[in-house]
């Protein structure tokens, strides 16, 4: 597994099923299938299972959602196109739920200082929608592999701990990391190939 990692990754955010927000009160940002550029490949190539990385969200003018007409609140729903974000990501199909496409998902979760770190209703970081903008991805380290859980509550408690090993090894200063949350951060809208290999 890790003899493919880092995988990096540019796509756009994509509508998913909504049960990462409604169900399990850790919105997602799903990765398109059509509009991605992949360092190992294609997306089905993507191996499955649970990992964490980090990412940054890219859109026209730095805000994710124009909708919003408060201004106090837009500053606390957007992700400021330059900010990256510690990710959580599950790649597969979900066997809680029994997808039967596979799905790329990170969840990014917001310093703990931030105001919307703790906004969702299990207490994890809760942004504004930012769908149809760029994501730049790199998924570092694998966590565990996709298992199904009887219930929503023991499927959510997995997930809140895969966000605590996320925060834990993304703070973790080695060469790896360094590397992966630079290209993150330098990662322009415009992708060349030769910038992922």
């Amino acid at each position: 597994m890790n003899h493919q990692l880092p995988i990096r990754i540019v796509s756009k955010v994509v509508r998913g099923y909504g049960r990462g927000s409604k169900d399990l009160g850790i919105p997602t940002a799903n990765i398109s299938r059509e509009n991605l550029t992949c360092s190992i490949g294609s997306f089905d190539e993507l191996p499955t299972g649970i990992y964490w990385g980090y990412a940054r969200i890219i859109s026209g003018g730095g805000d994710i959602d124009s909708s919003e007409k408060n201004d106090q609140e837009n500053s606390i729903n957007k992700i400021p196109g330059g900010e990256v974000y510690t990710t959580a990501v599950s790649i597969g199909y979900n066997p809680t739920y029994n997808n039967k496409e596979k799905t790329v998902e990170p969840h990014l979760i917001a310093e703990s200082t931030h105001p919307r770190r703790h906004a969702s209703s299990t207490g994890e970081t809760m942004f504004g929608d930012f769908y149809d903008t760029t994501i730049v991805l790199s998924v570092v380290g694998y966590l565990r592999p996709e298992l199904p859980f009887e219930g929503l509550e023991k499927l959510t408690l997995a997930i809140k701990k895969d966000i605590q090993d996320a925060c834990t090894l993304a703070k973790e200063e080695n060469a790896t990391n360094k590397e992966e949350r630079e290209w993150v951060l330098l990662h322009q809208q415009q992708l060349e190939v030769s910038y992922l290999l």
